[in-house]
């Protein structure tokens, strides 16, 4: 039972994190860094940043528990899934000083790397996962990091080798869509079951589908 629990916690947050980082800055940046670097460099520097990032992200997602009841959690934690869906439909953008930091390449990419993950709803998926998985921190850790060198790899991949991308509003609606029906998922699971009225569904769909009008870019946004 324990070995199934870990499965599913490695598995979950490697599929939650390499939907959470199509499109994202992180992995634009590393397609920024992957034009002027060789691309092993890159993809060592993002996996040392990773791994003190997203450590730092379960540590503090396992022991909130400790202070919040776990049903509280899970709902923000579920809330939070369909934030990041929204938030992947409206986008990242690669900033100027997200470009370099005038120092070695490898250290270039990792601490670059690292500034741009803190806060970023890939960090934020993370210490949720690691919520809601309180005594699965190091499967999650693992699938976490696994989900961004995956992701990243993705990214060079298309950046690099193949010299050109797939629509990114095709991955980024994809994507967040399956973040928000895990978080719809989550809250009907959570939610106390006298808030599980008719009118209380419909008012969250609705709030769901009002939100993504008025955050998808429109046609004249420019797109990252």
């Amino acid at each position: 039972m324990g070995e199934e629990v870990a499965l599913t916690a490695f598995f979950t947050a490697l599929t939650i994190v390499i939907l959470a980082e199509m499109g994202d800055k992180t992995q634009l940046l590393g397609m920024a860094f992957a034009t002027r670097y060789p691309w092993r460099t890159v993809m060592w520097g993002v996996f040392a940043a990773t791994i003190l990032n997203h450590l730092f992200a379960v540590i503090v997602g396992s022991y909130i528990t400790l202070f919040i009841p776990l049903q509280y959690v899970q709902i923000a934690a579920a809330g939070s899934f369909i934030i990041f869906g929204l938030w992947t439909i409206r986008g990242d953008k690669l900033q100027d000083e997200d470009r370099d930091t005038g120092r070695s390449p490898f250290w270039t990419v990792t601490i670059a790397f690292f500034i741009a993950e803190m806060g970023d709803k890939t960090q934020l998926a993370t210490v949720a996962l690691a919520a809601r998985f309180a005594n699965e921190m190091i499967p999650v850790w693992l699938g976490t990091t696994a989900g961004m060198m995956i992701a990243n790899a993705i990214g060079i991949l298309i950046g690099v080798v193949l010299g050109k991308k797939i629509p990114e509003r095709l991955v980024k609606w994809f994507a967040a869509l399956v973040f928000i029906c895990f978080g719809v998922y989550g809250l009907y699971e959570y939610l106390p079951r006298e808030l599980l009225t008719t009118p209380f569904i419909l008012g969250g769909i609705a709030v769901i589908f009002l939100s993504i009008f008025f955050i998808a870019p429109k046609r004249d946004d420019k797109l990252p």
